[in-house]
């Protein structure tokens, strides 16, 4: 007797009068949910392996096929939903610790759409972004105290920043969570868009090395791929405390991703888990955080602004607050619905806080102690499009971190597979046969374009507003409205009731 007793979670249903038997969704589907019998010349599928990653659907040559939902119903119940039974089907039968990918997809609030934007009408008026100059150029870095001018020119030189021209860059994935090619695709978007990309935790491809100016390179708990070069071809350097789809833990990766090429970028065995530790084991308080920040500013000669990735947490303000007086010049908050390549499913679903709430405590805290000029705010957390960018910089953001929307640009259908390695879509994936699935300069191409449309959009938005400037919205919560919000979390955003 089989200990599973779970049940398909897609149904694959085939018209069989427009299925010719070609065998396209056979040779696309790395799950193997479709199969050929050669008996009886015909395609069949197996239910139990579709991960509903449509990759059969578009490009069935007929339109044959379509995926919807195992439509076995359980007895109604509020508490014991189909999905909890179904998780401890699979626990019970296997005795693991139930895996995803992606972020937090519970019907929690998603407060950015509790959130509307001011414009301007008579008294204020707009501008109009296809007549007139609007600035969305960003730096992020450490501000001086004040600016003296001397000759015409600045007394001091400023600290190092990085300049983005608009405030979208792409977040941290690792080489080895996303296919080499996933990582040129953003890498060359972001080269054509002036803004950066980040290599997450696994060190950098030689290949990406010439785009160093355009890279943000990451020291995470386990040190994978890290070593001198590493820290010197970078724009800037990420020190990752922690991520909102999984905090207080470390980083994932399976060892069937580990293969000749990730082994030797991020400088471990092939074949072998890549399970970096839950913290630094140099760094214990906001001293040893200190120290390496400055270990890192020494290491590369003070040419390069340092920043600090942290997960949204309930005390997210002061830990902030204790970062900017560490030496960071730039401070990335990462919310819960931030997405990941793997981590425990109720870690990720039940753990952090909004990164909404977190950016307004953490805006907030910074100005009241006087030293919000000496640090630069980057969030991240599900930013899905422009007005979500433009409500991150009214409450407080120079910039956001885009990931989910980045992967879904290059062609993610978000069947929150990522763990498995088996991506048909060759974004999540280091099989070569996957792999080549996406084409990085039509990558780059369709990541270029979502910024390009995201750039004329926040244009419009601002134009709306009156502004002319993204450095005028910065913080500027007045243009913000909060509608279908209590008392309590109008006062924890800041900002004013619709109508008021």
């Amino acid at each position: 007797m089989s200990l599973s007793m779970a049940t398909p979670a897609f149904l694959i249903e085939r018209n069989l009068d427009r299925c010719i038997h070609c065998q396209v969704c056979v040779r696309q589907c790395a799950n193997e949910a479709h199969g050929y019998d050669h008996e009886e010349q015909r395609v069949y599928s197996d239910d139990m392996r579709c991960v509903n990653c449509h990759r059969c659907v578009v490009l069935c040559p007929t339109r044959a096929l379509s995926v919807r939902q195992f439509p076995l119903e359980f007895r109604a119940n509020a508490n014991w939903t189909a999905e909890v039974i179904h998780n401890i089907y699979l626990q019970a039968a296997t005795g693991g610790i139930l895996l995803t990918g992606m972020g937090n997809d519970r019907p929690y609030p998603i407060y950015w759409d509790h959130m509307l934007i001011n414009a301007s009408q008579v008294t204020n008026p707009s501008i109009d972004p296809l007549r007139e100059p609007m600035e969305l150029k960003t730096f992020l870095g450490r501000k001086p105290e004040k600016i003296v001018i001397e000759n015409g020119r600045l007394k001091e030189a400023l600290p190092p920043q990085l300049e983005l021209e608009l405030p979208v860059m792409f977040s941290a994935m690792s080489f080895g969570s996303i296919s080499l090619n996933a990582m040129k695709s953003l890498a060359l978007a972001a080269e054509a868009e002036g803004t950066y990309y980040n290599t997450g935790e696994g060190g950098l491809h030689k290949d990406l090395y010439p785009l160093g100016h355009r890279t943000i390179v990451q020291v995470a708990s386990g040190r994978f791929g890290v070593h001198p070069d590493y820290l010197a071809a970078g724009a800037a350097i990420e020190i990752k405390i922690g991520q909102g789809a999984k905090p207080g833990i470390g980083g994932h990766l399976p060892g069937e991703k580990v293969g000749r090429e990730v082994s030797e970028t991020r400088m471990i065995p092939e074949g072998t888990d890549a399970l970096s530790p839950a913290p630094h084991h140099d760094i214990y308080s906001i001293e040893d955080l200190r120290q390496l920040i400055y270990s890192l500013k020494e290491a590369t000669n003070y040419s390069k602004p340092v920043s600090v990735k942290i997960a949204a947490v309930h005390n997210v303000a002061a830990i902030a607050s204790g970062i900017a007086r560490a030496g960071a010049d730039i401070i990335a908050i990462d919310g819960y619905r931030g997405g990941t390549g793997a981590t425990p499913l109720r870690t990720r679903d039940h753990v952090g806080i909004p990164i909404e709430f977190a950016l307004a405590a953490v805006d907030s805290r910074l100005r009241d102690e006087g030293i919000r000029n000496q640090v630069s705010l980057v969030v991240a957390g599900s930013i899905r499009h422009s007005a979500d960018i433009v409500k991150a910089v009214a409450l407080g953001a120079d910039a956001v971190y885009i990931g989910s929307a980045a992967l879904i640009a290059l062609g993610c259908h978000m069947c929150q597979k990522c763990y498995t390695g088996k991506c048909n879509w060759g974004i999540a994936t280091q099989d070569p046969n996957l792999t080549k699935r996406l084409n990085p300069e039509i990558g780059a191409k369709r990541a270029a374009n979502l910024l390009k449309a995201w750039k004329h959009e926040i244009k419009e938005m601002l134009g709306g507003m009156g502004i002319n400037a993204l450095e005028s919205l910065r913080g500027n919560r007045l243009m913000l409205r909060g509608i279908g919000l209590t008392d309590r979390e109008l006062n924890i955003l800041g900002i004013k009731a619709a109508g008021e």
